[in-house]
C-alpha cells in the first residue's frame, strides 16, 4: 500500500487505529502470553503467575519511579547499582543492632538522598542526566563493593524477610502487595495530581512549561528522588529475598528497568507515558524469560530470543 493511501485507510478507520496506536503494548502482551500458555501446558497455572508477579516486583517497582523520570525527558543509569547499594546498607543497619523498621526507613531516606543529589547536578549544574547517572552507576556500585571488601552481609532477621520478601496478607505474598501500593501511589501523583500535569509539561516541552510557570528544576528533582527511593525499596527486597545485602544483587537491572519502562508505552523523548503501562511492561519481559526456561530453552538462547521480542514489542508500539 501507498504512503499517500495510508491517511486514506486511517480516515476510514479512526476508532481502530486510535486503539491499536494507545493498547498495542497490552495485545502484545496478550499475544505472547497466549502463545506460552498453548505451546507450554504448565504455564498455565496460578502457581506460575504468582511466581512471575514475584519475579517481576522488583523490576515493577523501579519502572514506577523511572517512568517519572523519563517523561520529565531524563534517564536514570544508577538504578541498578542503587538497589545493590540499598541492600547493603539495610543489611549493615541491621547488623549494627538497629530494628528494622529503622533499616527499611533509614535505608529508603538514603535512596532518597542519593536521587537527590543526582537530580541536584543535572538541574544545577546542567549536566546531561545520562552522563550524571552512568558517573554514579561506577560510584554506588563501587562503594556497594568497598564498604566489606566485597563479601556479602548476612541477613538474620526473619521480621525483615517476611515484611518485604517472604510473608504474605490475605494469601497474596507481600512482594506482589508492594508492587500494588507503589504502582497505586504512582498512578495517583503522575495521572491524578497537578504535580503529575508538570511532570508531563516537563517533558513535553521544558521551554513552555517553564514560560507557564512550572519550575521545571524542582520537578526533575522530585523525579530522581522517587527513582533512587524506589529503587531503594527494590534493594531492600532483593536482600530480604537472598537474605544478606550484596554488592552485585542489582547489576544490569536499570536495563530491564528502562526496557520495561519504553515497553510500557513511554517514550524516551519525554511528555508521554503511564504507571500502568511500565508495570505491564516489566511483567510482560517477565513473563517471556519465564515461558523461555518452562520451554527449555538455555539461559543463552532465552536471552537471544527476549531481546528480540523486546525490540520487535517497541518496534511495533513505535510504530
Amino acid at each position: 500500500m501507498s504512503d499517500a493511501s495510508r491517511p486514506e485507510v486511517q480516515s476510514r478507520h479512526p476508532a481502530v487505529m486510535t486503539f491499536l496506536r494507545d493498547h498495542i503494548t497490552y495485545i502484545i502482551f496478550g499475544l505472547v502470553t497466549l502463545y506460552f500458555v498453548f505451546t507450554a501446558p504448565s504455564f498455565a497455572t496460578i502457581g506460575t503467575a504468582e511466581a512471575i508477579l514475584r519475579i517481576t516486583a522488583i523490576v515493577s517497582i523501579m519502572a514506577v519511579g523511572m517512568t517519572f523520570v523519563i517523561i520529565a525527558a531524563e534517564i536514570d543509569l544508577s538504578v541498578g547499582s542503587m538497589a545493590s547499594l540499598s541492600g547493603m546498607v539495610g543489611a549493615l543497619i541491621l547488623q549494627a543492632g538497629f530494628g528494622w523498621i529503622p533499616a527499611i526507613l533509614l535505608t529508603l531516606a538514603f535512596g532518597a538522598v542519593v536521587g537527590a543529589f543526582s537530580g541536584l547536578l543535572v538541574t544545577w549544574l546542567r549536566i546531561p542526566s545520562f552522563l550524571v547517572t552512568l558517573g554514579m552507576l561506577s560510584i554506588l556500585s563501587g562503594i556497594a563493593l568497598t564498604i566489606t571488601g566485597t563479601r556479602p552481609v548476612p541477613i538474620v532477621s526473619s521480621d525483615f524477610t517476611k515484611t518485604l520478601w517472604d510473608g504474605s496478607f490475605a494469601g497474596v505474598p507481600v512482594p506482589i502487595i508492594w508492587t500494588a501500593v507503589v504502582a497505586i501511589v504512582g498512578f495517583y501523583l503522575l495521572h491524578l495530581t497537578p504535580l503529575g500535569k508538570r511532570v508531563f509539561a516537563t517533558g513535553g516541552n521544558v521551554v513552555a512549561a517553564r514560560f507557564s510557570g512550572v519550575r521545571t528544576d524542582r520537578i526533575k528533582l522530585f523525579a530522581f528522588i522517587l527513582s533512587g527511593f524506589t529503587a531503594s525499596l527494590a534493594g531492600l527486597i532483593l536482600a530480604a529475598r537472598s537474605t544478606a545485602g550484596n554488592p552485585s544483587l542489582g547489576a544490569g537491572l536499570e536495563l530491564d528497568v528502562i526496557a520495561a519502562v519504553i515497553i510500557g508505552g513511554t517514550s524516551l523523548f519525554g511528555g508521554r507515558g503511564s504507571i500502568i503501562g511500565s508495570v505491564v511492561g516489566a511483567i510482560f519481559i517477565g513473563i517471556v524469560g519465564f515461558g523461555l526456561l518452562v520451554m527449555g530453552f538455555s539461559t543463552s538462547i532465552q536471552e537471544i530470543i527476549k531481546g528480540a521480542i523486546i525490540i520487535g514489542a517497541v518496534a511495533l508500539a513505535r510504530r
